[in-house]
């Protein structure tokens, strides 16, 4: 097995286009289950946050020569919750600032409460081209449980009201593993987005994090421990009934009709290069993984008050924070392999033997002969002419074929 430390490193250059995440740290109501980095009550920031986050993206678009951007996902938080003016300026600030793709695709995470058709014109009018609808639930009772602020007529009213003024690449977000959620009403909400049409469905698993008023419920007994089996029960069945409804799953928690995967995502899964913006952001360029601070007061203080990126050269190694960048960490070629593998073995096609060799230089194979040998024999794993990619039993359990890879980018 060769040094990892000397492994040939090809990080993608920016050069062939980023994608570009904006953080928006607004929601009217905070869900119990949500650890994110979102905030209520302090729309007065409103304001000064659009100023702040105009700021760092013409910074950033004057550091990087206006790089070509290949995806925008306005994520948070709750962009829907955003006021018209505000959502339209960031998006006229971002244009201005880099190079987007005639084919870019921009996504705006949407709640179904916020969707108006006032709104929805909006949007649209300023580019937006895919919307992420979190639904999360067709069942009003699991949904007061989570804290939504929607029912499942606002959703499926949402859906329509964006269908009506044009958008043609929608996803819904589900959840599942719910307390008290039978599989019969999961099933009846598989049933209700399957009917809806949508291009993309994105399902997720029910996480306790630690901290959270839900997390305080469970340790209370006032809801019950997940049941992790029930949940595998539900993943299976979901899998089943979109691959009847002709959606095919190309990621573990992601299912599309042809042609409509999330093009954002797929920068992540592949470890492209990213740039992210607004509190508590997170980018990946230039072999750096780095993040902004988390406080949306203190993030416009200091970006509106005087906003600088200083000491940092977009193609060598940051050596100190800088600007709104709190956090920075060196990627090194051991890092670099092993969060590759750790975030391809995700996608259903895995991690390419092609693409893993263009970037490293080297086989799959040699860098973790154990690791393969291991997976391979729990049959976590398949290995093809292709590529290395989870086993059906593997994408049940994603996190143990993971800590495989991470083992090694110490």
């Amino acid at each position: 097995m060769p040094n990892l430390a000397q492994i040939e490193h090809n990080s993608p250059t920016f050069d062939r286009g980023i994608g570009l995440y904006v953080h928006v740290p607004f929601c009217q109501t905070k869900c119990p289950y949500c650890d994110f980095n979102t905030y209520v009550g302090i729309e007065d920031q409103i304001p000064l946050y659009v100023t702040a986050l105009t700021s760092e993206l013409n910074g950033w678009g004057n550091l990087l020569s206006k790089p070509p951007v290949r995806t925008i996902f306005l994520g948070g938080g709750t962009p829907s919750y955003l006021p018209i003016d505000a959502l339209e300026s960031i998006l006229r600030t971002i244009r201005s600032s880099f190079r987007i793709s005639r084919s870019a695709e921009i996504t705006l995470e949407c709640n179904p409460g916020d969707v108006t058709i006032e709104k929805a014109t909006s949007w649209i009018s300023s580019g937006v081209n895919r919307i992420s609808l979190g639904i999360q639930s067709f069942d009003d009772g699991l949904l007061s449980l989570l804290g939504r602020r929607h029912t499942a007529l606002d959703a499926n009213q949402a859906f329509w009201a964006l269908r009506s003024v044009g958008f043609l690449n929608q996803s819904i977000d589900l959840i599942y593993g719910l307390p008290y959620q039978t599989i019969e009403q999961w099933s009846d909400t598989l049933d209700q987005a399957i009917s809806l049409e949508p291009e993309h469905i994105s399902l997720y698993s029910l996480q306790i994090e630690k901290g959270t008023p839900l997390a305080v419920d469970v340790i209370t007994g006032r809801y019950p421990v997940p049941d992790d089996d029930l949940a595998a029960d539900m993943y299976e069945h979901a899998q089943q009934r979109l691959d009847e409804n002709g959606f095919t799953q190309y990621e573990i928690s992601n299912w599309a009709k042809a042609g409509m995967e999330s093009q954002h995502n797929l920068i992540y899964w592949l470890n492209e290069p990213y740039l992210g913006v607004g509190p508590g952001a997170h980018s990946w360029l230039a072999g750096q993984r780095f993040a902004n601070l988390k406080s949306p007061r203190r993030y416009t203080t200091l970006v509106g008050k005087q906003y600088e990126i200083v000491g940092l050269d977009p193609v060598a190694t940051m050596t100190s924070p800088a600007g709104p960048v709190e956090q920075v960490d060196i990627t090194t070629p051991a890092i670099d392999v092993a969060e590759t593998m750790m975030m391809g073995m995700r996608l259903n096609e895995g991690v390419t033997h092609q693409r893993f060799e263009e970037r490293f230089g080297v086989g799959i194979d040699i860098v973790f002969p154990e690791e393969i040998a291991r997976l391979l024999q729990l049959e976590l794993i398949e290995v093809t002419d292709t590529a290395v990619q989870l086993s059906e039993r593997g994408r049940l359990l994603g996190n143990e074929v993971f800590a495989e890879f991470l083992g090694t980018g110490d």
